[in-house]
């Protein structure tokens, strides 16, 4: 598989350059709403008709969790509507698609770490709209559900923190939402693993380790040469305003489709989190 053409959609944020990065001396082919509008389906299966990808990898999607709240519609046609054309397409030139989902799938009242094989739950418009996503992805597609992604590129949490934290500002985060942080270039590793051995069905591909919001900040406060003491706690119900989407409370995930596949673990999030900070100070 390593030889065939890669169509990479989504190719702009922060997962989709993670790719390009590694894909070496791959044939790659990579996309962004400006070429392709995945809503598209002519489109859609003209380009992969035209290219004739022995793999697609589906990065895009509409990752705003409030917005998709209030525009529900667009939410659904991205995340689920998209994939349904894309998985069509993939199944017309015998291509393996690996899509990326997300944690808020589940509820979040587990009570302990999800493993694939959990009833999914979502709380939000955007947690629906990505499991729709996962079945129209079908039975032969590869699933990633990753969550709280950073990395170099693009807009993200680490890199907001590390801002407000130069500026001396007093944080605020949640101490009563927990997940799975996760680092772009880590994930799309794993990517690139299930696109080679074609591994159909749902993997958690998160890094090593959990925390709540307010534990995450303090570690990217502490790995930025900052005091943890800039952040302190509150809880969700202490937000003001309230967001629009609810978003679940525990969201932990736990690989173990991916241990029993024989996959080696992402490294442990404080690890690749000091290495991020490296990065982009450098």
């Amino acid at each position: 598989m390593s030889g065939s053409p890669l169509l990479i959609t989504g190719a702009n944020g922060q997962l989709g350059q993670a790719l390009q990065r590694l894909v070496g001396d791959r044939q790659v082919t990579a996309v962004d709403i400006d070429e392709l509008d995945l809503t598209d389906r002519r489109a859609v299966l003209d380009l992969v008709g035209s290219m004739r990808p022995g793999a697609i990898v589906n990065c895009a999607a509409m990752t705003n969790v409030d917005g998709c709240e209030t525009s529900p519609e667009p939410a659904f046609a991205v995340n689920a509507w998209a994939v349904r054309t894309l998985a069509e397409a993939a199944r017309s030139v015998d291509a393996y698609l690996c899509q990326v989902s997300t944690d808020y799938v589940f509820s979040g009242d587990k009570g302990e770490p999800y493993v694939e094989w959990d009833a999914t739950g979502p709380r939000s418009v955007y947690g629906a709209s990505k499991l729709g996503g996962e079945l129209e992805a079908g039975a032969t597609a590869g699933i990633a559900r990753t969550a709280w992604l950073a990395g170099r590129d693009g807009n993200n949490i680490v890199k907001t923190i590390l801002r407000l934290g130069a500026e001396g500002d007093q944080l605020t985060f949640v101490d009563d939402q927990f997940g799975s942080p996760s680092f772009a270039d880590d994930v799309a590793a794993r990517l690139l693993v299930m696109v080679d051995e074609r591994l159909p069905g749902v993997f958690h591909t998160t890094n090593t380790g959990h925390a709540s919001w307010y534990e995450f900040a303090g570690d990217v406060l502490e790995a930025g040469g900052f005091s943890r003491d800039q952040v302190r706690p509150i809880s969700t119900a202490e937000l003001d305003p309230p967001r629009p989407a609810p978003r679940p409370f525990d969201s932990r995930l736990d690989g173990l489709a991916a241990r029993l596949a024989g996959l080696d673990p992402l490294p442990a999030y404080r690890e690749s989190l000091d290495r991020l900070v490296a990065d982009l100070r450098a």
